[in-house]
């Protein structure tokens, strides 16, 4: 049985519909520019960026605009792929064309991609002297890419002709695939709405915890899209406010749990919904001992008292184990094991369906109970056992799927390292580096613990394609480079 073909005219009309949608993006910024009085040369790069952006789009869709094909699985993978690579590109415009910037189009490149996969990393410093419309471009990439603009989009394609199942499947990779509502338009309507229901809450609390109204928009975006952006060099810090940290620690956690659970238990008005579910559970109890470690070894080695130690600790093993990169101190330079403790940490992420990065819990969790059915086996080798989250038994095919994931997981981190190492950076650098970016965290250790100025336009598209990686989950991008994938 022969392949069925991609449909590359569909594709391009597509990826052409949606890059002339994401254009208007840039008007946001204008306006808000126009608010603060920003300077002149600040704005006219977002005119620059919708005029090139709005031009693409339409040479891409128009030439090709009669080709209305329903999208297949194989379409929506190169949909999303090229889609993200392309936003990734036409997203760094403003950063390149504010020329006071002074960034290399690597540069640029890194930092658009950087917001729009909710990666949190940058290469921009004096974050407190720069204009409001760039500050805010930043938070708002964040906040697009953080439920994915893809999803949102989902719910715009149906009334242009365009199946959005495919695109679904595509941008939502990983083990939860359940519908929310019987329509795949629905189920992203209904993310959206939780998610602009959060943001919302979010930038209120903080505005009431003493953040002017800027600050507490923009802080939302990128608290709620798990993102790390700040519009201050301090990040969190800079407010020195116990009530914003926790309040961040609240909206941190709300948002790396499965958006999911959110609809069921608002739909049902049931709280123990969430407990029911056992990665739920797992994520919590990590996130838990987690920060009872951190506390204890902070005021065991006297770095501060038990209330502040206390309150670092959670605060950062919330930041750093949901992926978002938010930081109240330098943490980098704690005692003994905690800063490579809390990058390990981001390797779990959140969990599946949420905005958080990393390898995800449920991932973490089938990998763990597969551990100890093989021990079991040891002992009994011929005795049954069978993998069950939540009560359920679980297929094989899933637990080989989450091992070839892992797999493909480690092997692009070593090579990505070795990449690095060949461009100059030393271990713990290019280490925290891929895994900070491979994870959408942000923040590494050594040279890149608090930027990534430092680093060459060839470590920057390395990284680049690291956090792409990691924001479509490594098989999405992956498939593209199989021969099957492109067989006729």
């Amino acid at each position: 049985m022969s392949a069925i073909p991609i449909q590359i005219k569909v594709v391009q009309r597509v990826v052409g519909i949606l890059l002339a949608m994401f254009s208007v993006t840039f008007v946001t910024p204008v306006i808000v520019g126009l608010l603060y009085r920003d300077p002149l040369n600040s704005i006219t790069p977002f005119f620059e960026a919708f005029a090139a952006t709005m031009l693409v789009g339409l040479l891409l869709a128009l030439p090709v605009r009669s080709h209305k094909g329903k999208l297949r699985l194989r379409d929506g993978f190169l949909v999303v792929v090229l889609f993200w690579a392309v936003l990734g590109i036409f997203g760094g415009l403003p950063f390149y064309l504010y020329t006071p910037l002074d960034l290399t189009v690597g540069a640029a490149i890194f930092e658009s991609m950087s917001g729009l996969t909710t990666t949190g990393a940058t290469v921009i410093l004096g974050l407190d002297l720069l204009p409001r419309s760039i500050l805010f471009y930043r938070q708002q990439m964040q906040w697009f890419g953080g439920m994915g603009i893809i999803v949102l989009a989902i719910a715009v394609l149906p009334m242009l002709g365009v199946g959005g199942q495919a695109l679904f499947k595509a941008e939502t990779p990983g083990l939860n695939k359940e519908k929310l509502t019987p329509r795949i338009a629905g189920t992203a309507k209904a993310l959206w709405y939780i998610y602009l229901g959060l943001t919302v809450v979010c930038a209120l609390a903080y505005w009431a915890a003493g953040m002017t109204g800027f600050d507490a928009i923009s802080h939302s975006f990128s608290t709620v899209a798990i993102g790390g952006f700040s519009t201050h060099d301090s990040s969190i810090g800079y407010f020195d406010s116990t009530m914003i940290e926790m309040i961040a620690v609240i909206f941190m956690l709300i948002s790396g749990v499965n958006f999911g659970l959110h609809f069921t238990a608002a739909r049902q008005i049931n709280f123990k919904h969430y407990w029911r579910d056992e990665e739920f559970r797992a994520y919590v109890i990590i996130a838990l001992v987690l920060t009872v470690v951190t506390a204890s070894y902070l005021f065991l080695t006297e770095t501060s008292d038990w209330k502040i130690s206390l309150r670092n600790a959670l605060f950062h093993v919330v930041s750093i184990g949901t992926t978002t990169g938010f930081t109240s101190e330098e943490y980098f330079n704690w005692p003994g094991f905690l800063p490579v403790l809390l990058l390990f940490a981001s390797f779990i992420g959140g969990c599946a369906g949420s905005t958080g990065g990393g390898m995800k819990v449920i991932r973490v969790l089938l990998l763990f109970k597969q551990g100890q059915r093989e021990m079991g086996r040891l002992l009994h080798p011929h005795a049954t056992i069978m993998v069950k989250v939540g009560g359920m038994t679980l297929p094989n095919r899933m637990i080989d799927v989450v091992w070839g994931f892992f797999a493909s997981y480690v092997a692009l981190l070593a090579i990505m390292l070795l990449l690095l190492m060949a461009a100059g950076l030393d271990q713990e650098s290019a280490f925290s580096a891929v895994v900070a970016c491979l994870n959408n965290l942000g923040p590494g250790l050594g040279t890149v613990a608090a930027n990534y100025s430092s680093l060459g336009d060839f470590s920057l598209y390395v990284l680049s394609i690291a956090m792409l990686f990691g924001r479509l989950e490594i098989f999405t991008m992956l498939v593209l480079f199989t021969p099957a994938f492109w067989r006729q």
